[in-house]
């Protein structure tokens, strides 16, 4: 990799961590078809691909990142957590799970735990999903993630928002802008009949920076929006 190069990843991941997207993505663009082979560089690269939906694109540049030099046993691990991502996203769920196990049995850490527990609600076994996000739990109480993630599993898997409401408000507390909170106790609102307040939820959500791992995607909030009779 040309020291060019190598100065264009940098200003790259430079402009993505300040958040100018755009410009960033025309660098990434411009440094990895010029050969770019930085870990870190690619890894910012292909969280990048997967916030655009970019799937495919992704896989290339996690393969690339694979063979890079000087990739550290903590880029691995995440590059493993996005190709689990991409597993998913690409509808093999199994090996996404088969994958974050594997990291969790080497490693536990809040990053696999969140992603994880996720994924096996995604897969669909309650029990299965509950134990996980439970040994999360207690891994860490106060995190928003690991809360939510215990509340999609008693709403979404075991049918039980009464047990679910607790888990998300206390992670709406922590987190107020989180995007799968405030949609989820949105439907409480308006369950309750208060329709001012699920729609400054949803407004919430709909501001928030959505990730390939929220279960609320913008369709489906602006379309229970519409079904509220506000403007999407």
């Amino acid at each position: 990799m040309g020291f060019m190069t190598n100065l264009k990843g940098n200003k790259a991941y430079a402009a993505h961590t300040r958040g100018k997207l755009d410009e960033a993505r025309k660098l990434y663009d411009e440094a990895y078809q010029e050969g770019l082979n930085s870990p870190k560089i690619l890894h910012g690269y292909s969280v990048l691909l997967l916030r655009s939906e970019e799937y495919e694109k992704a896989l290339e540049v996690l393969r690339r990142m694979e063979k890079a030099p000087g990739l550290t046993p903590e880029l691995r691990t995440q590059m493993l957590t996005n190709y689990a991502i991409v597993c998913w996203k690409r509808g093999n769920t199994d090996r996404a799970v088969e994958v974050l196990r594997e990291l969790h049995r080497k490693k536990k850490n809040g990053a696999i735990y969140g992603t994880l527990g996720f994924l096996l609600i995604e897969q669909g076994n309650a029990e299965e999903a509950l134990r996980y996000n439970e040994e999360a739990f207690d891994y860490d109480d106060e995190d928003p993630v690991f809360l939510d993630n215990l509340g999609q599993v008693y709403y979404r898997l075991l049918n039980d928002k009464e047990k679910a409401r607790p888990y998300f408000e206390k992670a709406l507390k922590l987190k107020p802008g989180a995007i799968d909170t405030n949609y989820f106790l949105a439907l409480y609102d308006e369950e309750a009949g208060d329709r001012e307040a699920a729609v400054k939820k949803l407004r919430t959500a709909q501001e928030g920076k959505f990730s390939p791992l929220n279960y609320a995607r913008p369709e489906m909030i602006r379309s229970k929006l519409a079904e509220l009779g506000a403007d999407a």
